[in-house]
């Protein structure tokens, strides 16, 4: 394989990796009922003017399977990170002991369960196209090599057959990550 394909090759692969990545992220903030202080991620407090995610002013854990509690390093933050959680408009109701924010989180319905799977799905599905534009780009990057007679025929039919082996390699590492989220969420 000729040194121009083979920075083609690796490109699509580090971009597919962070695809990945990416979803794995985004599959994290979607809750499957087991506490977890990834639930807050997304979570900005305003400190002192400034908006400041959540884990950089206070200590975020999972006492158990259905409690997260938040433990400022300053305790006039009390009542600023309980409205940044209600403004986050995750659906958890904080409240505080003036020393931590306690959040309980409620059970899973059957319906908010099949939300969640669907908001996986949708997860998935932008990290598949995501995968198929990478391909695209690759593929089209080939087609200029060959056009400008840099590589053969038969390199570029090469190419072309490792960036799809490649795409479809990635598109099952997705499908892999879903089918774990969607146990994971369905599971009572």
């Amino acid at each position: 394989m000729s040194e121009e394909l083979n920075f083609i090759y690796e490109e699509a692969e580090e971009h597919m990796q962070k695809s990945i990545d990416h979803l794995e992220h985004e599959l994290k903030s979607i809750r499957a009922g087991k506490a977890s202080p990834q639930m807050l991620a997304t979570v900005v407090v305003d400190y002192y003017g400034s908006p400041t995610p959540l884990s950089q002013v206070a200590n975020v854990s999972a006492r158990d399977a259905q409690t997260l509690t938040i433990q400022p390093w300053e305790r006039n933050m009390l009542s600023a990170i309980e409205r940044a959680i209600i403004n986050a408009n995750l659906g958890f109701a904080p409240s505080n002991n003036g020393e931590v924010v306690i959040i309980n989180i409620p059970p899973l319905t059957e319906e908010r369960r099949r939300d969640l799977v669907k908001q996986a799905k949708e997860e998935a599905e932008v990290a598949k196209v995501s995968i198929r534009n990478i391909r695209k780009e690759a593929n089209n990057d080939i087609k200029k090599l060959e056009k400008n007679k840099e590589i053969s025929e038969d390199e570029s039919k090469i190419g072309h057959e490792q960036i799809q082996n490649l795409t479809d390699r990635y598109i099952k590492e997705v499908e892999k990550h879903l089918s774990k989220k969607e146990k994971d969420i369905m599971t009572v």
